[in-house]
């Protein structure tokens, strides 16, 4: 690999596990658009280019997810009977969304990745505010919102923060509470899909080498490498920064980052 692309994995990851660790997200909607991005100036397929990055967001979001996890657990701030509740249904409805999203034409594909997207980026202007009585739903509420977060974590390629925060917040848990059990979420999330994606992918004809499955293992192990390191030190930011002020910030970059993604598959 040539220098310059390794120094773009090398800094993805470092971007990707900062706000991995601060909003308790897993970093796929930064890192989909930007390997998108990048897979198409490596002159990969364009048939495969957006399921490779797919695959490849998820396969790292399961090391940042570890990383960002034991941060947060260390400040007490994960809630392991919400994660108990909600792991069922994100097991089932991560791998079988990854069964979908494999046989998606691209184009539909990175549609649905920037409406999404948008959609996360206005809640997260809104920056709305829960009814006082509003709780957590109970075991089977908990599962079923689990499935509908991990199939539609599954077609987008995240680590379902993007979801589960704003639920959490909804039903009244403390922002950083949210934030830190999102975190935990993302690592089943990102292991069912990762392994979907996995494989979906094997045996497909036309893919790039060194690749396993949708899986570019050469940016799997250079994003996960750095993310892993800066996870650790958003996690900590997040007991002290402003969340609502860096969550718009984030917002503005989801924006950005899926347009980009959008000109490259239908600009060229």
């Amino acid at each position: 690999m040539e220098l310059h692309w390794l120094a773009a994995y090398l800094l993805l990851g470092a971007f990707v596990g900062f706000f991995a660790g601060l909003l308790g997200v897993g970093g796929g909607a930064i890192m989909v658009p930007m390997l998108t991005t990048l897979f198409a100036a490596q002159g990969f397929p364009r048939e495969h280019m957006v399921h490779l990055a797919l695959g490849t967001s998820m396969a790292a979001i399961v090391v940042t997810s570890i990383s960002s996890l034991r941060a947060h657990h260390a400040h007490g701030a994960v809630r392991w009977e919400i994660v108990k509740g909600i792991a069922p249904g994100v097991l089932l409805g991560t791998f079988g969304g990854s069964f979908v999203a494999s046989r998606a034409p691209t184009a539909p594909l990175a549609l649905f990745f920037a409406s999404f997207t948008a959609y996360v980026a206005v809640q997260m202007i809104l920056n709305k505010k829960p009814k006082p009585s509003r709780e957590l739903p109970g075991p089977a509420g908990l599962a079923a919102v689990g499935g509908g977060i991990g199939f539609i974590s599954s077609l987008v390629a995240i680590g379902g923060g993007s979801l589960s925060v704003p639920f959490m917040t909804w039903c009244n848990v403390k922002m950083q509470h949210a934030i830190g059990t999102s975190a935990a979420i993302g690592l089943p999330i990102a292991v069912a899909g990762a392994l979907g994606y996995l494989i979906n992918g094997w045996g497909t004809e036309g893919l790039p080498a060194w690749t396993a499955g949708f899986v570019y293992l050469p940016a799997l192990v250079l994003v996960s490498a750095v993310s892993s390191l800066t996870a650790p030190v958003g996690a900590r930011l997040t007991h002290r920064l402003p969340v609502a002020t860096l969550k718009k910030v984030f917002a503005g970059v989801l924006i950005l980052l899926s347009a980009k993604m959008l000109h490259t598959v239908f600009g060229g």
